[in-house]
């Protein structure tokens, strides 16, 4: 019986991927196909090395082409090729295929414990990751990542740190330790352009951006200046964090911003004996999100290794990566991945528009 590519390629035609909702061979995700005695291999391109679908599609594949008479042995290889949102950067000399900002309507949510472990995780999965403290006032990503300085600059552009696999830029890397930032607005936009136009960043699949908490200069100062693929909202369960978050998701909306998810950080403790207290209240992320009408990302619980890792540098799904929080943050971390690509593609007009999960 003799193989043919037709045959191999009608197989993988009955695989969709669960997230695009098309097939693999429509989508063109089937690269490099060879079939030699019976041994067919191929590589499935993925839209994101973070793909929360990965073992399901591969194991989709291997039964799909592995039913087709003749084949003896199936070779798949996994690999990826991040969309570009389709957003001019003018500012940013480097190619940045998608910008993904973290913010929260108040502090003390733990955002930029979200935003670092968000970043580690992509970076973790084969993604190239940057991450730019855009908290010109409260820098405290050198501290969370271990940095504190960065490497000698190559004329007249940064470059930046690097830590974890992810590039970092923070103000509290140019600036002496303890040193007071009393900026007004446009010494603060002036800043944030500096950071996307004067870093050496190289090419990207995501940039993620720690904002300050609140609604004030820096986000509108972020969003004039580099378009975004989208924005995640931290907030606590309780309902001053809830009416704070509401805030700043309406920010992005009021600032034309597609909004990502919201997630409920600090969701819950897990007790010795096996019960859950809820120290901030509970449900309050997912309602937020079922009010607006927004993607909810997922629950993050409480562990004294986050504060401990955060004081030290070293991440938690770096450092403690078969934790409760970590696979939380993964988790998270892969959604956000598989809904910007699904934007991006849809975008370029590659997937029907009207894509529901």
């Amino acid at each position: 019986m003799t193989i043919t590519k037709e045959s191999i390629l009608a197989a993988l035609g009955t695989v969709q991927d669960p997230d695009l909702h098309q097939d693999l061979v429509t989508l063109n995700m089937i690269h490099n196909l060879e079939i030699a005695d019976g041994k067919v291999s191929f590589t499935v391109m993925l839209t994101t090395p973070a793909c929360p679908m990965r073992g399901k599609i591969e194991a989709d594949v291997r039964k799909a082409v592995g039913a087709v008479e003749g084949v003896k042995t199936v070779a798949v290889k996994m690999d990826s090729d991040v969309p570009n949102d389709g957003r001019m950067r003018g500012l940013v000399n480097m190619p940045i295929r998608n910008a993904i900002a973290v913010g929260s309507g108040k502090g003390g949510v733990g955002k930029s414990t979200v935003a670092v472990n968000i970043a580690v995780a992509l970076s973790k999965s084969g993604a190239r990751v940057g991450l730019m403290d855009a908290d010109i006032y409260g820098p405290n990503i050198p501290t969370m990542l271990g940095v504190d300085k960065l490497p000698p600059p190559d004329g007249q552009r940064l470059i930046p740190a690097e830590a974890y696999g992810i590039k970092m830029i923070s103000m509290g890397l140019l600036v002496k330790p303890g040193q007071p930032l009393i900026w007004r607005g446009p010494m603060l936009n002036s800043a944030i352009r500096q950071f996307l136009g004067d870093v050496e960043w190289g090419e990207l699949d995501y940039l993620i951006i720690d904002l300050p908490p609140g609604t004030g200069d820096a986000a509108l100062s972020l969003a004039q200046a580099l378009p975004l693929s989208g924005a995640v909202v931290v907030t606590l369960p309780q309902l001053v964090s809830l009416e704070d978050a509401t805030r700043g998701l309406n920010m992005f909306k009021q600032l034309e911003v597609p909004i990502l998810g919201v997630v409920e950080n600090m969701s819950y403790l897990d007790m010795p004996d096996g019960t859950r207290m809820d120290l901030f209240g509970s449900g309050g992320g997912e309602k937020l999100a079922e009010a607006t009408d927004t993607p909810f990302l997922g629950k993050v619980p409480i562990d004294q290794n986050v504060r401990i890792g955060g004081d030290t540098g070293k991440p938690i799904v770096s450092a403690y990566p078969e934790s409760a929080v970590a696979i939380a943050l993964k988790d998270i971390a892969e959604k956000i991945a598989a809904k910007v690509s699904i934007a991006a593609l849809a975008g370029k007009n590659e997937l029907p528009i009207n894509i529901v999960e």
